[in-house]
């Protein structure tokens, strides 16, 4: 037998359907998924330390399952003596199966070890089905080693939908087991 993500199993065996009877789809290729998730990092005390944005490559690699790749400046800017072309962040994007992954250990581990932590903002939403969070300190994650962490730095956590509407993709996402505030 083929193995098959736990998220992804319960999309086709149990989300689908609700949504199909909460928004009365009447094709199957109306129903929305989910296409992509981006992490990324923007890291402002990089231009100081150059160090900074590899251990941030790394940090994302092992939360992630997946190479992350740095990010660089597009343009000079003068009053952060920034260059163009210098490494200021890291990002990564996951589709398929290590999607699928990253989203059950988000929702089922990560998020729970956020302190005071009482459901994430719904306000994320851009209008097209897609949803952005922040999370403050990447040590929520269990894949990294806190004695080895030289800054604590957030990120931005995008969901990328195929959803049109914010209200079909805040279901979508619910159904997952992201706990939305009330």
């Amino acid at each position: 037998m083929e193995y098959k993500p736990r998220l992804r199993q319960e999309y086709s065996d149990r989300i689908v359907s609700e949504l199909k009877n909460k928004f009365n789809y009447k094709n199957v290729m109306e129903i929305p998924k989910l296409t992509k998730i981006c992490l990324s990092q923007g890291l402002g005390s990089a231009v100081a330390d150059k160090k900074l944005v590899e251990y941030a490559v790394n940090e994302m690699t092992i939360i992630s399952g997946q190479k992350a790749i740095a990010t660089h400046s597009k343009k000079d800017i003068s009053n952060f003596k920034l260059r163009k072309g210098m490494p200021i962040g890291a990002k990564v994007t996951l589709r398929g199966d290590r999607m699928y992954e990253f989203l059950d250990r988000l929702v089922s581990i990560s998020l729970p070890r956020t302190r005071d932590f009482r459901g994430i903002n719904a306000k994320g939403f851009d209008g097209r089905g897609n949803y952005t969070m922040g999370i403050k300190e990447q040590i929520i994650f269990p894949e990294i080693d806190i004695d080895k962490v030289k800054s604590i730095n957030g990120m931005d956590i995008t969901f990328v939908t195929t959803a049109r509407t914010d209200e079909e993709a805040k279901e979508l996402l619910t159904q997952f087991g992201i706990p939305f505030k009330k």
